[in-house]
């Protein structure tokens, strides 16, 4: 045993040597020798976070009786204590790096008007910072349609820019991705992660597992590499970066068992959206699962990079892949030195956290299984990704989400004109004409494509190949490529009225498509490169053609996206689009080729020919074999190696900025994208005690399923909506608006969008949809900004009151920050995702939980009662408050809610105003 000091109190510091070099390392056997845990049956990802307790703890930040409580996990009953979690990195994208950097630049101004070192406040713990979230689908089907975008995304956010070019240079320990060189979680996963580090840390060479958590909910698929890391709330990742632990509860693990093999014609995205649908029925929210079995170790690595990326929706912290030889190789294919991956491999088995072929199956709080022979293609939506549907249902399955979801409006039956259903079911529900082909007999009808039809219900207008969940994995990418090959020799075109566009996540893929002569055959069908960057799977999809648009409008038409991406919330993809399917990149060619959704590819024809023959899918689909022939033969290590040679360089835009420059961020008073934010002027050195909630009225009264989508939106801004009149009155014109999130470092655009959602639906003003509400006390329908602002000015609280999944979606911090800018104390909902109630704590904002059994319905509540939350003086974790709800006639209502803060540091963010306030005041305290 060695050192036994505060650093070290269970002798676990091991030393072991590899190429002539002394490596140190926290052994976790040390553990099981003295007792604490037995090894083989524990989760990969529990051993994982239990090496960062373990090599952290000091008697301060990890407690030795923190250590000893993880390592007592148990299935059948997990402590219900919290742990701190120190991850090795913090990762985030611009759209929630800017308000970071934002946030961090304000806390240095503050800490100078308090008398502090602004030169204090950095990063203690390494940030990357990628930008790929602001370019946009201006311009596609053209080969100059690439640089058009990114020359029109830095016109568009070159104030943004300009900020983080500033944090490169002003923040220690902070790097930057520049725009154009991919996806933030392919860019992690083919370069950024190390899977162990191995650094000099006071004078020795410390190895130690790769761990992050990260300002966008797919953080998670850097567990598809065995890093075990996920997205948080982007002021918790802030206090991370600062050196603060992120406290979680210990999560309960679920076991996710893959048997058997795919069939050909199946991807991984189908095996994804497979398991998002099991996943979801089964609950997962707040627990880890963990992959494995026999068809587990059959995967290809970027294949498990899918099943990770998509924890948010299935709705699990994470989705941890534990490291194996499978792992090794790609990390070799990816260009990363063999003697980094001979270092990997020897600590992860020195650690018990590498996985042999011959390895015990863990122990688990519950499991699931899976035979992958059983996987069908097929799509997500219309607009949730956990509603699967088998490609042979598509056609149904549009009919009877027209007749579910969209037959009404405003609780109106749409009119003949106007695209009534009904109506376009008489005439056959279809987008493409019936003809009698010459070649059959006549009375067999084949479905061919019409070139001049017009836009109709289930139109595909969108067909996007994008989002680092897909374009990560070659094989699907190639498979893209090959199936638009055999489209164009086949003589088949994309229907005109299609948006098409290729984004790639690294721009490794542009490479291997042209060695693979792939390109030419996607140009072909208008998948030319729009940019790298995550484009229309967050909203940036653009706008459509204007006639396209102008169809839509007049017959008031339920057009559909097919996008290979991860989110497919309403109103997030476009505007005009209703219905958005998930699908792999194959499919997205193959239905921009149909032209709909209402369509069988199983049994019908894609389109004809030239010669009026019928392609059928199966006609055109490259077989696996064929697949991997491709991608062994052309995706290789030394593309990786030359495009991350320079990723930090970025383009000649880049390099060319114009950034200032200083310890301290110059604030423009006229800037209407970077404004300092209000949270830490006029600070408070003392926090006040905490109050009772008295008369609060309801600001937003909303049902199940709420996104951040919904609270928080992205995508454009609308010139008729509060965000839009503000930047108006800046003299800002509605062309150069950009979006949402591009404009997340200016409070003022903000706040105004926070519930500026065009498919919100208030509760308060039933039959209206987007950003409405009623001012109770004068009984008057306006947007909500102002509405909030009329409470405030009369020193009124507001409260929000909603059903289950409340704030399920992407971490966005300004959610949260939005809410309390508009003065909103608390909200009470039937659950809470994750990330969005740590969010909504950050912040000071009371996260609060009807009990089992009740909600706004059981209750009775119209929402238009003024609202007593008492016991708040005494606020314990996990405690439970009263509420009495009065409505006009002087009735009363009274019920009890869950607190929702989870440990006592919950209770002491509440108490300060937030995570950062907290932190502020104790770096003046420090002084």
């Amino acid at each position: 045993m060695s050192d036994t000091s505060n650093h070290d109190p269970f002798g676990a510091k091991q030393i072991f040597e590899m190429d002539g070099k002394k490596i140190t390392f926290y052994q976790l056997k040390t553990l099981e020798e003295l007792g604490l845990v037995k090894l083989s049956p524990l989760p990969y990802s529990i051993r994982v976070l239990l090496e960062a307790l373990l090599r952290n703890v000091d008697g301060k930040l990890v407690t030795e009786d923190e250590v000893k409580s993880l390592a007592s996990w148990s299935p059948e009953e997990v402590s219900s204590s919290d742990i701190p979690f120190i991850p090795s990195r913090v990762i985030l994208q611009d759209f929630t790096g800017v308000p970071a950097v934002v946030d961090l630049a304000a806390i240095r101004s503050a800490m100078e008007r308090l008398g502090g070192d602004p030169n204090k406040i950095n990063p203690v713990i390494p940030a990357d910072l990628v930008i790929d979230h602001s370019v946009q689908v201006d311009y596609y089907g053209t080969s100059y349609a690439r640089n058009c975008n990114e020359k029109y995304e830095f016109h568009r956010n070159k104030e943004r820019y300009e900020v983080l070019h500033w944090a490169q240079k002003a923040f220690d320990n902070m790097k930057v991705v520049p725009p154009a060189s991919g996806i933030i979680h392919q860019v992690n996963l083919e370069n950024l992660a190390s899977v162990v580090h191995l650094r000099e840390k006071d004078g020795e060479l410390v190895a130690y597992p790769d761990t992050i958590v990260g300002t966008d909910s797919h953080t998670t698929m850097i567990n598809g590499l065995g890093v075990l890391g996920w997205g948080v709330g982007g002021i918790e990742a802030e206090a991370v970066m600062l050196g603060q632990p992120y406290y979680m509860p210990i999560p309960e693990v679920v076991g996710f068992k893959l048997t058997g093999e795919m069939k050909d014609g199946v991807t991984a995205t189908d095996l994804v959206l497979k398991v998002v649908q099991m996943l979801r029925e089964h609950g997962v929210v707040g627990k880890f699962v963990e992959f494995y079995g026999p068809g587990y170790k059959t995967l290809e690595l970027a294949d498990r990079a899918v099943l990770a990326n998509m924890g948010p929706e299935y709705g699990a912290t994470m989705g941890f892949c534990p490291v194996d030889e499978v792992t090794l190789g790609y990390m070799l294919m990816t260009g990363r030195s063999k003697e980094h991956v001979d270092m990997v491999r020897e600590y992860c088995k020195k650690q018990s956290i590498f996985m042999e072929d011959d390895s015990p199956e863990p122990e688990f709080t519950s499991t699931l299984e899976l035979d992958m022979s059983t996987v069908e293609a097929s799509l997500a939506g219309p607009k949730r990704p956990q509603d699967r549907i088998p490609v042979q249902d598509m056609s149904s399955s549009f009919h009877q989400t027209m007749k579910d979801v969209f037959a009404e409006k405003n609780g109106k039956e749409l009119s003949p004109s106007n695209g009534d259903y009904s109506r376009w079911l008489e005439e056959g529900g279809y987008s493409i004409a019936e003809i009698t082909h010459p070649h059959h007999t006549g009375i067999e009808k084949i479905k061919c494509a019409d070139d001049d039809i017009h836009v109709t219900h289930g139109s595909v207008v969108i067909a996007s190949i994008t989002s680092c969940t897909n374009t990560s994995s070659p094989s699907l990418m190639i498979g893209a490529g090959l199936l638009a090959r055999n489209a164009v020799e086949r003589g088949l075109k994309v229907k005109p009225f299609v948006k098409t566009s290729l984004a790639p996540g690294s721009r490794v893929i542009t490479d291997y498509f042209d060695e693979a002569g792939l390109t030419p055959y996607l140009d072909a069908l208008g998948f030319h490169l729009v940019g790298y960057g995550c484009m229309t799977c967050i909203g940036n999809s653009g706008p459509l053609k204007e006639a396209v648009s102008q169809e839509i409008e007049n017959k008031d038409l339920t057009v559909a996206a097919v996008l290979s991406g991860n989110r497919n919330f309403e109103g997030r993809i476009n505007a005009q689009v209703k219905a958005n399917y998930l699908a792999s990149p194959m499919l997205v060619v193959a239905y921009a080729l149909a032209g709909t959704v209402d369509i069988d590819l199983t049994t019908e024809p894609v389109a004809c020919d030239p010669n009026g023959q019928p392609v059928y899918l199966k006609d055109i689909w490259p077989g696996k074999e064929e697949i991997d022939e491709v991608t062994k033969e052309f995706v290789r290590p030394e593309m990786f190696e030359k495009q991350y040679s320079n990723i930090f360089e970025g383009t000649e835009l880049w390099r060319g900025l114009d950034a200032p420059s200083g310890l301290l961020y110059d604030w423009d008073a006229d800037s209407t994208y970077i404004q300092e934010p209000p949270f830490f002027k006029d600070f408070p050195m003392e926090t006040e005690d905490m109050k009772d909630i008295k008369n609060a009225h309801v600001l937003v009264l909303v049902s199940d399923s709420i996104t951040t989508d919904h609270i928080s939106p992205a995508g454009s801004i609308r010139t008729d909506y509060p965000a839009g009149q503000y930047l108006l009155s800046k003299g800002v014109d509605d062309k150069n608006f950009n979006s949402y999130g591009s404009r997340r470092g200016n409070h003022e655009v903000m706040m105004r969008g926070t519930f500026g959602n065009v498919r919100l639906k208030n509760q308060l003003v039933p039959g209206k949809e987007g950003s409405w509400t009623r001012h109770v006390p004068t009984d008057e329908e306006m947007h909500i900004y102002p509405a909030a602002m009329k409470y405030v000015e009369n020193d009124i609280p507001l409260i929000i009151l909603a059903g289950k999944e409340y704030g399920t979606g992407s971490s966005r911090d300004w959610a949260a920050k939005g809410t309390q800018l508009l003065g909103v104390k608390a909200v009470i909902a039937e659950s809470f995702e994750r990330i969005h109630r740590s969010n909504l704590v950050g912040m000071g904002v009371l996260p609060l939980k009807f009990t089992d059994g009740e909600n706004v319905q059981s209750l009775g509540l119209t929402g238009k009662e003024t609202f007593d939350i008492m016991g708040i003086e005494s606020l314990q974790p996990n405690g439970e408050l009263s509420v009495v709800a009065k409505d006009a006639d002087s009735n009363t209502k009274s019920f009890n809610v869950t607190v929702c803060l989870n440990s006592d540091i919950e209770v002491e963010y509440y108490r300060n105003g937030g995570i950062l306030h907290k932190f502020l005041r104790d770096k003046i305290k420090e002084e």
